[in-house]
């Protein structure tokens, strides 16, 4: 059985968060000069979980903050070749440990409905009303 490794703040070149992305969501990869994660987390986020698979990035969880007492998770990725292992939780796990530990009392995600098993089972998040504008 391979080890997987979880860590918060964990290193990562952009070159794999972008791949890992355009697998997880289906989407193009981005040039880094483009999508430079490293730099983006850096600026704006409380943190980050990273899942290893000895050298390989498997999975990813974005923190961002209001830098007081709220916290939301956004691109939660797991490549498609390890989902439904148990990493995408131990991110969010790993995520509310480090966002409670830095004070936080609310930790939010959007999802789409068909990830509500995964949120809200799995995860143990409370459903919740949101809006959302399309810019």
């Amino acid at each position: 059985m391979e080890s997987i490794e979880v860590r918060w703040r964990g290193g990562f070149a952009s070159r794999e968060a972008n791949a890992l992305h355009a697998a997880a969501f289906g989407g193009p990869v981005y040039p880094d000069q483009e999508w430079d994660w490293v730099a983006l987390v850096d600026a704006h986020s409380l943190g980050w979980v990273t899942a290893r698979v000895g050298d390989e990035l498997v999975g990813f969880a974005n923190v961002l903050w209001d830098g007081f007492v709220h916290a939301w998770l956004q691109d939660v990725m797991v490549s498609p070749a390890r989902q439904r292992s148990g990493i995408g939780v131990a991110l969010v796990d790993l995520a509310t440990v480090e966002a409670r530990r830095a004070g936080c009392e609310w930790l939010h995600v959007d999802f789409d409905e068909e990830h509500a098993g995964f949120y809200l089972q799995r995860c143990g998040f409370e459903p919740a009303r949101a809006g959302l504008k399309a810019l």
